[in-house]
């Protein structure tokens, strides 16, 4: 007997759609951000920071060419709950890890399955919310679903190394005060999985896609992927995709070691603890005020009018940098101001 018929279709959104979209927010958070604050407080160059942990980007960008696949093969709920689960385990296994003398290969590792459990949660939970809600629900919950985004990289980016901060500032060893937070995110997420697993509605529409009984899985993934990349303006869209945000991905490596490192070496000198507030608090509050107001610029006049617009307030601010590099202020409240500004 189909299990759908036997479990609640719907359930009230308020029940799943903020910790679904918590869920999807803090790994993201942790494998593209976190993880540069965490090598750099563990001794690595700037030039293996950044080599090693833009790979971490690899999953989202195959996302288009792994969305079809992860359809083909089960039900979006199935992928939410196992992905929930592999993440959990990548916490706890980055955290023992840390403490060990390989541990950049081990915690690289780690940090690749949370990466690729990410991107693969995130395909299943936005299709999860097109199917778990209707079209209106959908619409009302666009604002909540970003909100709570935002909130987990809010408590990443800023709680998480806040507290990695304050245990380094109480003396313990940089992997013992980051295998702590680090510890208490696998508890999170497992309790997060166990959630979900009771609280997750089973929309009848949420099945695999049919396949074709006469034709290998195979042969099928490379047709959808081919229909893919027949799309009309193919080439303008994947331009637009790659360089929209090229500029923001690479600062996105390169600004906590900066913050971090000594004015020395030409860096502003922060501690990690001030990097929480910085990067993780107030410039995140930033984005999420700049997002607001994006979305009602949007909103008055739509995306076409402002699209250039925006194209420049992504890529001049980034100026702010260039100043900072040039003056090394030691100001707390500039440093705060000019990362907002940038945000």
């Amino acid at each position: 007997m189909d299990r759908t018929n036997q479990k609640p279709a719907t359930r009230n959104p308020w029940a799943w759609v903020p910790s679904l979209y918590l869920a999807e927010g803090i790994p993201y958070t942790m494998a593209m951000m976190v993880s540069v604050v965490l090598y750099k407080r563990l001794g690595l160059s700037n030039t293996e920071i950044a080599l090693y942990t833009s790979w971490l980007y690899l999953p989202w960008v195959i996302k288009p060419l792994w969305s079809p696949i992860v359809d083909l093969l089960r039900r979006k709920r199935f992928w939410i709950l196992f992905m929930e689960l592999l993440i959990s385990l990548s916490f706890a296994l980055i955290a023992l890890t840390l403490p060990t003398s390989k541990f950049l290969q081990y915690t690289l590792a780690f940090f690749w399955l949370m990466a690729f459990s990410s991107a693969t949660h995130d395909i299943a939970a936005d299709g999860f919310y097109l199917l778990g809600l209707s079209q209106d629900l959908q619409a009302a919950f666009v604002g909540v679903r970003t909100i709570f985004y935002r909130i987990a990289t809010l408590v990443t980016k800023g709680g998480l190394i806040l507290f990695a901060g304050f245990l380094e500032n109480k003396g313990y060893p940089v992997s013992k005060a980051w295998s702590i937070p680090l510890f208490i995110g696998a508890i999170f997420f497992a309790a997060l999985l166990l959630y979900h697993f009771f609280i997750l509605p089973y929309p009848p529409r949420d099945r695999s896609s049919k396949r074709n009984p006469n034709q290998s899985f195979l042969l099928e993934s490379l047709q959808t992927f081919s229909l893919f990349f027949q799309k009309k303006n193919i080439a303008s869209i994947l331009a637009f995709f790659l360089f929209f945000r090229f500029a923001e991905t690479q600062i996105v490596k390169i600004l906590p070691p900066f913050l971090l490192d000594a004015t020395s070496k030409g860096g502003l000198g922060l501690s990690t603890a001030q990097v929480g507030i910085t990067y993780g608090t107030v410039g995140v509050i930033s984005l999420m005020v700049g997002g607001l107001l994006g979305g009602y610029a949007i909103y008055r006049k739509g995306l076409k009018f402002w699209i250039w617009i925006m194209a420049c307030a992504m890529h001049l601010p980034d100026l702010v940098y260039v100043y900072l590099s040039q003056t090394l202020t030691t100001n707390f409240y500039l440093i705060n101001f000019c990362v907002a500004l940038e945000q």
